[in-house]
């Protein structure tokens, strides 16, 4: 085992035994201040028991991945970085978050709110590509290495990556454990490729979200305790992007993401059928997680599927980067 996986396992470990040790101190907290998740009146019937489950908790995983990341971003600017964009996008969920849950709003922020605050994000990250000069060439999946240089649509692709995925992971967030244990797969995919592509800078950041991950989860699985709330999966979803892009491997997001992408095209497809056929659906209901737990499958057993399939659909992707190994 080389340097940096031994880093990635240290983070791992010490991201971890942070959330372990904080998750039991604050949800008791955010019970207290009745920081509790509304349920939409829409929703599976099974979910109304979830009605006051403390939300708001990807703080707990954000204070992790940070105190875990402290150890190893030094010198690192790449994985500052991408820390620091977690954590922009993460404020931005807590800012929706603050206003649904403290405010009682139950919409948040406005769509358009969402989209100017997370395009503000991008655009940092935009001028930090460029700085660093990284060029605009892409990995292409199952063709041994073969890039393709985006020119002057890599800005409008990056926007499109960073706000799709961000977006995306937050509609994956409606179950116990769905959003945590999928981006905790999808994240050990990265880990690897980041090391194996020699950007070994990211590899103890990837070993820190992962560990913050499984912490989370211990909480966060069925029965939940707690929720991350947009503040975790905005957060989840501007690590994987970043990740993804300063790996030149942005398109393997849709294959070892299949999950994110389902999740969100199904909302897109229904909303676009229901408007042209004024009311009819495709799906019980949207998110595709819903449909499925409407049509008579436990909420864990979609989220054991979900996990699967990303299991698997990681495995594919390793084969589509193998040159790397």
């Amino acid at each position: 085992m080389n340097n940096e996986l031994m880093k990635a396992v240290y983070a791992m470990l010490i991201a971890f035994i942070v959330n372990v040790i904080i998750c039991p101190v604050i949800i008791p907290i955010l019970h207290k201040m009745k920081f509790g998740q509304p349920i939409r009146e829409e929703g599976p019937k099974s979910h109304k028991k979830k009605q006051g489950t403390p939300t708001m908790g990807g703080v707990m995983i954000l204070i992790s991945l940070i105190a875990a990341s402290l150890f190893f971003v030094w010198g690192n600017t790449d994985a500052a970085v991408v820390l620091l964009i977690t954590v922009c996008y993460g404020i931005v969920g807590f800012i929706d978050d603050y206003i649904k849950v403290v405010k009682k709003h139950n919409e948040g922020l406005t769509p358009i709110q969402k989209i100017v605050f997370q395009l503000a994000v991008t655009v940092l990250f935009y001028i930090y590509i460029r700085m660093r000069g990284m060029g605009t060439d892409i990995y292409i999946p199952f063709t041994h290495g073969r890039t393709i240089n985006l020119g002057i649509l890599y800005a409008p692709f990056l926007f499109f990556v960073m706000v799709g995925t961000v977006n995306s992971v937050n509609l994956t967030d409606g179950l116990d454990g769905l959003a945590s244990g999928v981006t905790v797969l999808v994240s050990v995919f990265f880990l690897f490729i980041a090391n194996a592509s020699g950007n070994y800078g990211l590899v103890p950041i990837c070993g820190a979200a992962i560990g913050s991950l499984l912490g989370f989860l211990v909480f966060n699985s069925h029965p939940a305790k707690v929720f991350m709330g947009d503040t975790g999966s905005l957060a989840l979803g501007g690590f994987v992007a970043s990740i993804a892009v300063l790996t030149k491997m942005p398109i393997i997001l849709v294959i070892v993401g299949l999950v994110y992408v389902c999740e969100s095209l199904s909302v897109i497809i229904q909303v676009s059928y229901f408007k042209a056929t004024h009311g009819k659906r495709i799906f019980k209901m949207a998110p595709i997680h819903h449909h499925f737990e409407l049509s008579g499958m436990p909420g864990i057993k979609v989220v054991q599927l979900f996990w699967i399939v990303t299991a698997v659909m990681c495995l594919i992707g390793f084969t589509a980067t193998r040159n790397f190994f």
